[in-house]
């Protein structure tokens, strides 16, 4: 077992002295598990804001679309109606009540979509969610206590900003491998 930091071990004997016996949820340790911004409860709220979606509640749709990431960013979609239970949906109305919270999220920006076949919802991108946020705060769609709110948020969790996501990886693209080096020095 890796070493724990000092505030993983507090937490842990808190929790085992507060709740001595009962089967905690464990996350990474576990099975059938995903990753998933620490940000997530503010942008589920934000999605569900009458200011973005109105009297519709696409949130679950989009957690369901996350739990089922493995880590590409990118869903196949093979069985709409599976889904559409997955998001709490049943009925004759389940799938119609799917569609169009997918069809608001893409509005939104939070995800794209591809059709396949004849699948409207063959392949469906999650877009990052700072990318989404930084799209809506430029359209005036987000109030700056929101805002101001998830950005608190995200440096108490060291996510990065857009800006720094992106910095990150064309830092990364930058770097030449050691044996290209090598290779450019000899000519």
């Amino acid at each position: 077992m890796p070493n724990k930091t000092k505030g993983a071990e507090r937490r842990e004997k808190m929790r085992d002295s507060l709740f001595p016996g009962e089967e905690p949820w464990l996350g990474a340790k576990e099975v059938g598990w995903f990753r998933a911004p620490r940000t997530l409860p503010l942008i589920l709220g934000l999605i569900d804001s009458k200011q973005l979606s109105g009297r519709l509640r696409p949130s679950p749709v989009y957690l369901e679309l996350w739990a089922r990431d493995m880590g590409e960013g990118f869903i196949e979609i093979k069985d709409e109606q599976e889904h559409a239970y997955g998001s709490g949906y049943s009925g004759s109305r389940a799938l119609r009540t799917w569609q169009e919270r997918m069809r608001t999220l893409e509005k939104l920006g939070f995800i794209k979509i591809k059709q396949v076949q004849n699948r409207i919802y063959g392949c469906v991108l999650l877009v990052h969610p700072a990318a989404v946020i930084e799209g809506l705060l430029k359209d005036g769609k987000i109030n700056k206590t929101w805002v101001d709110t998830y950005t608190v948020r995200q440096i108490e969790t060291k996510e990065l900003t857009l800006e720094e996501r992106r910095k990150s990886r064309e830092a990364a693209a930058k770097v030449i491998p050691l044996k290209d080096r090598r290779a450019a020095q000899k000519k």
